[in-house]
């Protein structure tokens, strides 16, 4: 099942257009699945309907026509209740509901999937079989995570706009918003600029080693460049920060010493793990108790040592942040938006910022608010 969901998974995300990839899922879904009928239900926002919107094995005509509310049929159940629900018998079901324009058959089994994207239903990925079928644990593991997949496709879709017809009227998304949270004030027109983490700690795995020395020797090494990197990116942002702004970058410096985070992390080194690894397990430790904090202002210090961790495991891996060009009027648009990358940005370029993560609290919504940089953070449904 893995290797088949891997090559669905690139099928997808070559797709020119959402119903490309509606299409292509229901049709190597069932053929994976063994099943005679895969379909797509997609919440329209306007009539608070689920509707049809792909399938193979039900009649292609009734796509876009037929419809439910939350409280009708199997379908409904499954996106009011937010989880799967798999059938044997699911005719004996008191919400199970027939749709003769569909053009199917009395199907004895049902396995339907939520698709959900940040706590929002956006749909129902459903698969019928003919015979009664319960289907085991490892098919509805595989549904769930196509439609995982689907949920993200989807929510790009509503982006770009691209989403249309999903009422009886074909009417369509006309306007994009994204909710977030006020980060700094003001507004801003410009270009985009996608900013990726110099690396993942998340994906280090343990490693023990012989050569300590070396380890050591290289951690070091990471060291000096990181705090070099932090030195020169406060000489750059002097002309457009206070002094009493730039003094995060000396809580940066701080954190690297022997006394705190680097003296950690070479402590877990002289145990025999070697650099990255140790560095990940003590980043990590870090920030664990920031996340657990009570005080709003301290969990977000978690951001900060995530952004020091990442760019130590940048030197230690070789592989520095992707090297991207600027602009005029640039709008920086990051998974979690760090205080260093506004120093990124050549002076008089950057007009505006937006973070999927963080809060007003964050490091870099201070640092945007003093120099006047419309700001908005926590925008979580914003695909990038």
């Amino acid at each position: 099942m893995l290797g088949t969901l891997r090559k669905i998974v690139q099928e997808v995300n070559a797709a020119k257009d959402l119903k490309a990839a509606l299409g292509i899922i229901v049709l190597r879904v069932r053929e994976a699945m063994g099943s005679q009928v895969c379909s797509v239900y997609l919440l329209d926002p306007e009539s608070g309907r689920f509707v049809l919107m792909a399938t193979e094995g039900l009649n292609k005509k009734a796509i876009g026509k037929v419809s439910m509310a939350p409280n009708e049929g199997l379908v409904g159940l499954v996106g009011t209740r937010e989880e799967p629900l798999n059938l044997e018998h699911a005719s004996e079901h008191p919400r199970y509901r027939y749709f003769a324009e569909t053009g199917e058959e009395r199907y004895a089994s049902f396995l339907g999937a939520p698709i959900i994207h940040h706590r929002r239903v956006m749909g129902v990925l459903v698969i019928q079989q003919k015979e009664q079928r319960l289907f085991d644990e490892g098919e509805e593991a595989f549904l769930v995570t196509m439609s995982a997949q689907l949920a993200g496709v989807i929510a790009h879709a509503e982006a770009t706009g691209s989403i249309r017809g999903l009422g009886r009227q074909g009417k369509g998304i006309q306007e994009t918003r994204f909710i977030g949270i006020p980060g700094a004030p003001g507004a801003a027109v410009g270009t985009a600029v996608v900013v990726l983490p110099p690396a993942d700690l998340d994906v280090v795995p343990d490693k023990t080693v012989d050569n300590i020395p070396a380890e050591l020797e290289l951690f070091e090494a990471a060291l000096e460049a990181v705090r070099a990197d932090m030195r020169a990116l406060s000489e750059k942002l002097a002309t457009q920060m206070r002094k009493e702004e730039r003094a995060l970058f000396d809580v940066y410096l701080m954190m690297l010493d022997d006394s705190a985070l680097g003296g950690e992390v070479a402590k877990v080194i002289r145990t025999g793990q070697w650099a990255q690894g140790a560095l990940r397990q003590v980043v990590s430790d870090h920030v664990g108790r920031f996340e657990m904090m009570d005080d709003a202002y301290l969990r977000e210090r978690a951001s900060d040592v995530k952004d020091i961790g990442r760019r130590l495991l940048g030197y230690l891996q070789q592989a520095r942040q992707q090297t991207l060009t600027y602009p005029d009027n640039t709008v920086l648009v990051s998974e979690e938006l760090y205080p260093s990358m506004l120093g990124e940005v050549p002076e008089g370029k950057l007009v505006g910022m937006v973070s999927v993560l963080g809060s007003s609290n964050s490091h870099v919504a201070i640092l945007a608010r003093a120099m006047g940089i419309p700001t908005v953070m926590g925008a979580v449904d914003l695909p990038y």
